[in-house]
């Protein structure tokens, strides 16, 4: 090959030992992690105790842990490990091209690749995605979206000099390669992190002046920041069951210069404790994006799909109605239930809210799946319901 004629010119003598290099890091990586932490907290820390690993190692690797959590559990299990890697790479495309010499002496099996074998059979999926499209979809990298808050002309003027590469799907949302470094080219108050199907979530909304909202399970903000950057004059209350989650929500909203909601650190799931924070509060609207598996997501999380376990499916099902249910006890008389996962499944999103509905009476006005496929985004469910 020209390639490696190239590199022998170039004084490449160094190939086949790096090569070796290459390959015992990503065995040693693959036997380390156990899914417990996320993968880019497990790389950083692995990374930080190998220093030796230069950038472009550690992008080889990346790339080569991202496709081997894709796609492994589609492949023979007795596959040798730099096999069964390898093949990850070529089913999921290679985009590095440093990777190509370390494939060229290892034997690839795309032939015995069945994504049917990736996932179970008897979970069933939401009625608007397939569980093919979704499987194959879960073998790339969703692009990064912003949500642009303000002065869209001068951003777009600005990556139009800069020949920065980007898709305007929106009037407010932008897709950017992955990994683009957003943060160096523009002032923070400007846009949000956000991928596009989360955002596509305020379609449903329609908040007003003084009216009053609860985000049940707010995390960080995004929804919260979504809801008052549509509607700055809304009456605000937020709760999660983590110190520090909100902590990094105020930050948030001083960032974007939003009047602080108010703020109870409450587990929603235990109706005495939530009394005892909400006590007569009601709400003319409650978002309810409750944890979940994240399948909608796992195209940007491989690990946790190849980590999934399917008996999980059902204690997020108990959790979910029971935060759904607690959180419905306040709502006005005529005010909406906004129910969102990431998810895919239907024990976590038509289930649940059959259940919700069976519980309080709330009405359901629609539910769908916000697919985010053809866009290179997450999966995201929504069902909203009247009192």
């Amino acid at each position: 090959m020209q390639y490696f004629k190239s590199l022998a010119i170039s004084g490449a003598f160094v190939l086949l030992p790096l090569m070796r290099y290459i390959w015992q890091h990503i065995a040693a990586i693959i036997a380390s992690f156990d899914g417990a932490t996320p993968l880019p907290i497990f790389l950083k820390e692995y990374y930080k105790n190998n220093k030796k690993l230069g950038s472009r190692d550690r992008r080889i690797l990346n790339e080569m842990v991202y496709s081997y959590y894709r796609c492994a559990k589609g492949l023979p299990a007795e596959l040798p490990i730099n096999e069964k890697v390898a093949t990850c790479l070529v089913v999921c495309g290679i985009q590095n091209k440093h990777i190509e010499w370390l494939l060229s002496d290892v034997t690839t099996h795309e032939d015995a690749y069945n994504p049917n074998q990736n996932f179970p059979d008897e979970i069933d999926l939401s009625d608007g995605i397939t569980k093919e499209e979704w499987i194959d979809s879960l073998l790339e990298q969703p692009d990064l979206f912003l949500r642009v808050r303000k002065d869209m002309d001068k951003l777009l003027s600005f990556f139009n000099k800069e020949g920065v590469e980007y898709e305007q799907l929106t009037d407010t949302c932008i897709a950017l390669p992955n990994g683009t470094p957003i943060d160096k080219m523009l002032p923070e108050h400007m846009y949000v992190v956000q991928d596009a199907s989360s955002q596509a979530v305020g379609d449903f909304l329609n908040p007003q002046p003084e009216e009053e909202w609860w985000d049940a399970c707010s995390g960080a903000g995004g929804k919260s920041l979504l809801v008052k950057d549509i509607e700055p004059l809304v009456n605000l209350t937020v709760s999660d069951a983590r110190r520090t989650i909100l902590v990094n929500l105020k930050e948030r909203f001083r960032k974007y210069s939003h009047i602080l909601p108010t703020v109870h650190k409450v587990d929603v799931t235990n109706a005495d404790k939530l009394k005892s924070k909400l006590e007569d509060s009601l709400f003319d609207h409650v978002l309810c994006d409750v944890p979940c598996t994240g399948s909608g997501t796992w195209a940007r999380t491989p690990e946790q799909y190849y980590f999934f376990q399917q008996d999980t499916l059902e204690d997020f099902n108990k959790r979910q109605t029971n935060i759904a249910v607690n959180a419905a006890a306040y709502l006005k008389e005529g005010g909406k239930l906004y129910y969102i996962t990431c998810s895919v499944f239907r024990e976590e999103n038509e289930n649940v809210v059959a259940e919700i509905t069976k519980q309080t009476g709330l009405q359901l006005e629609h539910q769908q799946i916000i697919k985010g496929i053809e866009n290179r985004a997450d999966n995201m469910f929504i069902a909203i319901l009247t009192k």
